[in-house]
């Protein structure tokens, strides 16, 4: 499962974002979304999980505050 976590603070890391994951599961990869040219975070990235492990995860951090953001964080939809 593909999970998008949206509203970020800009300090978070892959390593963070992958650890407050874990807690649920075995996380296959964490993926925050940098801009090219600054190389700093827009803010939100993705996290791949197995399907119940996943729906666990985004059950509990949905609407979770962290560093001060309220996290989104539902099933990431498909590129069109």
């Amino acid at each position: 499962m593909n999970i998008y976590v949206g509203n970020l603070s800009y300090n978070v890391t892959e390593d963070s974002l992958r650890s407050m994951f874990e807690t649920f599961g075995g996380v296959v990869s964490a993926k925050l979304i940098m801009d090219r040219d600054t190389g700093q975070s827009k803010g939100f990235g993705f996290v791949e999980m197995d399907d119940d492990s996943g729906r666990a995860a985004i059950s509990e951090l949905n609407e979770t505050e962290v560093s001060g953001r309220k996290l989104t964080v539902n099933e990431a939809r498909d590129r069109k």
